[in-house]
């Protein structure tokens, strides 16, 4: 009778044994892949949306000229991902005299998108991202400008109302100068940081702010973004954006601050 009750005091200890050791694999694999079991209650996962904005201004009269500027912007949730894309097209022509003579020219036309990849970590709001830009600008001295960064990002809050979040880490800047054009930029590491703010009225109308900033060694650019969106009839909604860029040492001839401020009427798609 002993050796009976011994063998199942073994047994259960065996159960035990092999419980416990099933259970601290899966605490291992949760840390690892914490988003494959356990959803983040602050995140509405999985989820998908798709805006496009498309503002159009044309101008006649004592100033004659057109503008045109579109864009699309998305964002990708799930559960291991917090994911935005971003990219926007400007163009614009005005007459221009010279010589008793009035003819048209562009006078702006820029390309910009980004994308940043952020990987959520175990703790809620704090991942690590990457993050990835390239610039096509006709007037501000370059052929070309992008960026790569990576480092760590984390959203402080999300509720009804507001939402805000922050990045920094270290980065590389590629630079490719026009012809003829004299600057001190060029290829090199550099710090990118950014942070954006939300709000939401009970009506429906967005706000948002964005700024960020990429310090190189004899450089430092700068971008903010403020605008405020309003719902007109269903997926409809009317944006005024005002975007400011700023660099400290800017190409030959170029501005060290350019502004832009826009009316666009935007799509939800999703």
């Amino acid at each position: 009778m002993k050796q009976n009750l011994v063998l199942r005091l073994l047994g259960v200890g065996c159960l035990v044994c092999h419980g416990a050791a099933v259970a601290s694999d899966r605490n291992l694999i949760q840390t690892l892949y914490h988003a494959d079991f356990v959803a983040d209650a602050d995140d509405d996962v999985p989820r998908f949306s798709l805006d496009g904005e498309l503002g159009v201004l044309a101008a006649t009269g004592n100033t004659h000229a057109t503008s045109l500027k579109a864009g699309i912007t998305s964002e990708q949730e799930t559960y291991n991902w917090s994911n935005s894309y971003f990219a926007e097209l400007l163009y614009k022509e005005s007459e221009v005299s010279q010589d008793d003579k009035v003819s048209r020219e562009k006078t702006a036309q820029r390309f910009f998108g980004y994308a940043q990849f952020d990987y959520k970590l175990n703790y809620p709001g704090r991942r690590l991202f990457m993050y990835a830009d390239y610039e096509n600008d006709s007037f501000n001295g370059y052929d070309y400008r992008a960026s790569l960064a990576a480092g760590y990002s984390q959203r402080l809050w999300r509720n009804e109302e507001s939402e805000f979040r922050y990045s920094i880490g270290p980065g590389y800047s590629f630079i490719a100068p026009e012809a003829d054009t004299v600057t001190s930029a060029n290829d090199g590491m550099m710090l990118r940081a950014s942070a954006e703010y939300r709000y939401r009225w009970p009506s429906g109308a967005r706000f948002r702010q964005f700024v960020s900033t990429e310090t190189g060694a004899n450089n430092t650019r700068s971008r903010s973004e403020t605008s405020v969106a309003a719902n007109l009839f269903g997926s409809f909604a009317l944006k005024v954006s005002v975007i400011l860029n700023h660099e400290t040492d800017p190409a030959d001839e170029v501005a060290s601050l350019n502004t832009e401020t826009s009316i666009a009427l935007v799509y939800q798609f999703f």
